[in-house]
């Protein structure tokens, strides 16, 4: 196997590239409207890792640093000689399957995962590393608020307590309208807080909540009990819309998020009521209002969204 600085410059361009493409991605966030772009960056690094061949490798070794949000819950050594069979993602966790259990990867605020044939010498801020077969993989975590945690299997209470609770993927056809209505008819608490809380829906987060829901005319102080089909209906398709358009934009920039090429993620810029208090409405001019739900600003505006 090449050493890691000729497979570098071998693979200079190329890997330029692609960490041009996942820095676009404001993946870096304890905000909770940038929750979409988290689970999108998982999903970039589980595809990248397929493709650099981590499906399929046996592990060799395994190692620890300073301890993560939540215990490995196995002997690292225990993961010694066994094969990762593929690499999946639910909301924000990367799922590892291994021939025997699975390990939940959570990349906190700001954690990244790197994989590559050889890698350096780990640093203070690598906290856990399987070298397989095929590569090195790691986790540099300087906060530390990621996890990687083992579980037997994904229905063992350890995996259960963090996947169970999580609702729908809001892009898969899981997510009908049914689906919807039944999971807000079951709650009495303010929609916007249903929809942020991700046990219904995953993937909604503060920028996306408040604009699915001007989109859909719903104030998002309504109990979610309250809506009724016909609104529910416009939320569904107001929630696949707003979040393929925010895709497709590259997500919404952090405060002092840009690429390495300086440019910033472009939804914001094209939001409707979020970020605009005082500003006219689109649609009708009324000012748009901002609220504080739950420490969290919900912009709405109150003609064009009725309770």
């Amino acid at each position: 196997m090449m050493g890691w600085r000729a497979y570098a410059r071998k693979h200079r361009d190329r890997s330029l590239a692609d960490l041009m493409d996942f820095l676009r991605i404001p993946s870096v966030s304890a905000l909770p409207e940038h929750a979409g772009d988290v689970r999108r960056a998982a999903q970039w690094i589980a595809d990248r890792m397929t493709a650099a061949g981590i499906e399929g490798a046996r592990i060799v070794a395994a190692a620890l640093g300073k301890p993560l949000r939540w215990p490995l819950g196995c002997d690292a050594q225990a993961l010694v000689g066994r094969q990762v069979l593929g690499v999946r993602r639910r909301g924000k966790y990367l799922l590892l399957d291994l021939s025997e259990g699975l390990l939940l990867i959570h990349l906190g605020m700001s954690g990244r995962l790197l994989f590559a044939p050889q890698l350096p010498a780990p640093g203070p801020h690598d906290h856990f590393e399987l070298v397989t077969d095929q590569g090195v993989l790691r986790l540099h975590d300087p906060r530390r608020f990621g996890a990687v945690v083992y579980a037997p299997a994904q229905d063992a209470p350890v995996a259960r307590k963090l996947l169970d609770g999580l609702g729908v993927e809001p892009l898969s056809p899981a997510f009908t309208v049914q689906q919807l209505y039944a999971g807000l008819r079951a709650s009495r608490a303010p929609i916007k807080q249903v929809l942020l809380a991700g046990k219904v829906v995953v993937g909604v987060g503060n920028i996306y909540a408040s604009e699915v829901l001007f989109q859909a005319g719903i104030r998002p102080t309504t109990p979610a009990c309250a809506v009724g089909l016909v609104r529910v209906q416009r939320l569904h398709r107001a929630i696949g819309e707003v979040l393929q358009q925010a895709i497709e934009r590259g997500g919404s920039s952090l405060r002092d998020f840009a690429s390495a090429d300086g440019q910033l993620g472009h939804f914001q810029t094209v939001t409707k009521v979020y970020g605009r208090a005082g500003a006219p409405c689109g649609v009708c001019a009324t000012p748009i209002v901002v609220i504080q739900q739950g420490q969290r600003s919900s912009f709405y505006c109150p003609r064009c969204q009725r309770p």
